[in-house]
C-alpha cells in the first residue's frame, strides 16, 4: 500500500467511527445528545433523522464500489458537521461549548481529508485540477 492508501484508511476509519457511533447516540437518544438538541432549539425528532443518514452515510463511505453514493456521503457528513459548528455559534453556544465546535469542524476537515485522498477506485469521473 501507498503512503496516500494508508492516509486514506485512516483517515476514513477515523472519519466512519466517528459518524457512526455519533448517528447511533442520536438514535438511542443518549441525554447529552437529547440536552445538546434541546439547548440549540431543534425538535427532538431531528436526532432520527440525523442519526439514520449518519449511519447510513457511514456505511457507504466503506462499502466498495457506489463512487456516487460515496460523493453524496460525504456532501451530507460535511453539511452535518459544518452545521452543527454554525449552530453552536449561532445559538449563543460557542462559549460554553466550545469544544463542541472544535470537534464538529475537525470532523469536516476529516471528512475533506478523506475524500482528497480516496483511491481512483472510489472516484465519480475525472477532478478538474488533476
Amino acid at each position: 500500500m501507498t503512503k496516500k492508501q494508508i492516509a486514506y484508511w485512516v483517515i476514513t476509519t477515523l472519519l466512519v467511527f466517528s459518524v457512526i457511533s455519533g448517528g447511533v447516540a442520536e438514535l438511542m437518544r443518549l441525554p447529552g445528545n437529547v440536552d445538546g438538541m434541546a439547548r440549540l432549539g431543534y425538535p427532538l425528532y431531528f436526532l432520527a433523522i440525523l442519526g439514520f443518514w449518519k449511519v447510513l452515510a457511514g456505511i457507504a463511505l466503506v462499502v466498495p464500489r457506489f463512487p456516487r453514493l460515496k460523493e453524496w456521503a460525504y456532501a451530507g457528513v460535511f453539511f452535518n458537521m459544518t452545521g452543527a459548528a454554525a449552530s453552536h455559534i449561532i445559538a449563543d453556544d460557542f462559549g460554553a461549548y466550545a469544544f463542541h465546535v472544535f470537534v464538529t469542524l475537525s470532523l469536516a476537515a476529516l471528512t475533506i481529508a478523506s475524500w482528497a485522498t480516496r483511491p481512483q477506485s472510489r472516484i465519480l469521473g475525472t477532478l478538474w485540477w488533476g
